[in-house]
């Protein structure tokens, strides 16, 4: 596992965030917040889909009321998302678990004050977001919308909650673009101790975003840096969690759920390879287990990858073997292989112990 940077915890809601905690992964609702119902119906997507904490925008009064209505029902911690109006910080601040304020467009230091003092009053944390295409004037000036920028709009504004006494804080530091948010985020981390949301802002779609975020957390996630996440996608809420989880998993942070090896298709193929890991999986999106399962198409990579894999399957012309810790247990018929390497995988992941 990877040593990562040591950060003060906070708790949104009942999640923690920093220290030594997992690394909770985070999405956003695109419903109109107002609209209780369909808002809180993606709560429960968002839940189902393996979210630990969910934002809501609240771009006018109306969000702001809905705010008690759907936490009194909401399974997730909420984070309030404000802009421009800091009347409504101080009305979510009431009833969610945490509030997300841009200092480059809350307002002034009274309006930021009275934040605070609400969010003090009930213990609940602040996430001090920066976006680099939202950055204070007296910054943006400056610098430009550059990494300095950000960093020096950061340390200004965490500075200030300091000296109001508050630190129940974490810290965001997006740009739209790969190069800028990691050397953000490395230049800021050992400035502070607060724990740091990771994202790419204004990522793009499932394919745009998923390089992007791929690139960008994961970089920083093997720096040890990185306390919460959001994968940000022009696109379905399940994907964000899907892919935030993947992210974590693959850059070894987390072990959970099974690492799929196959093949690339090429020439040597001896089996419709591409239909077999569909069905893998699609078969064991379930698994929490962190197992290794082969799925090779030809005898070239095959038996060499099912040594090294807890369960594999390693095709042939019209038939093939399923391994397990590298002994064969079956040698079948191409149609009958994928139901007996499933069943193996999950005896296998029944049978795991940590």
């Amino acid at each position: 596992m990877i040593k990562r940077y040591p950060t003060k915890q906070i708790f949104v809601g009942n999640v923690p965030v920093g220290g030594d905690a997992k690394i909770p992964v985070q999405s956003m609702t695109f419903s109109k917040t107002h609209d209780v119902q369909a808002t809180l119906e993606q709560i429960r997507r968002l839940h189902f889909a393996g979210c630990d904490i969910v934002r809501l925008a609240v771009p006018d009064y109306e969000d702001a009321q809905a705010l008690k209505a759907i936490k009194a029902e909401s399974s997730l911690p909420i984070v309030a998302d404000i802009h421009f109006n800091y009347r409504f910080a101080l009305m979510a601040a009431e009833v969610v678990d945490c509030i997300r304020i841009n200092p480059g467009n809350i307002g002034n230091k009274e309006r930021v004050k009275e934040v605070v003092k609400a969010c003090n009053e009930r213990g609940i944390p602040i996430r001090i977001g920066v976006n680099s295409g939202s950055l204070e004037k007296q910054f943006d000036e400056k610098y430009g919308a550059t990494t300095k920028a950000m960093v020096e709009s950061a340390l200004y504004n965490i500075k200030y909650l300091e000296d109001l006494g508050f630190t129940n804080m974490k810290i965001s530091l997006k740009a739209s673009d790969v190069e800028r948010t990691v050397e953000a985020y490395r230049t800021l981390r050992p400035l502070v101790e607060y724990p740091f949301h990771l994202g790419v802002t204004e990522a793009g779609t499932l394919f745009h975003s998923t390089i992007k975020s791929s690139i960008a957390l994961g970089s920083l996630l093997l720096d040890g840096i990185g306390d919460t996440l959001r994968v940000s996608i022009t696109g379905e809420l399940e994907e964000e969690i899907r892919v935030g989880r993947a992210i974590l998993k693959d850059s070894g942070v987390e072990a959970e759920g099974l690492n799929i090896i196959s093949c690339p298709t090429c020439g040597r193929l001896e089996a419709n390879l591409v239909k077999a890991v569909a069905e893998v999986e699609k078969r064991t999106k379930h698994i929490k287990a962190p197992l290794n399962i082969s799925v090779m198409g030809c005898v070239v990579n095959a038996i060499g990858e099912a040594k090294h894999a807890d369960v594999a399957i390693a095709f042939g012309k019209g038939q093939g073997l399923v391994m397990v810790k590298g002994e064969v247990i079956a040698k079948l018929k191409e149609e009958d292989l994928v139901d007996k390497f499933l069943e193996a995988v999950e005896l296998a992941a029944k049978e795991y112990k940590a």
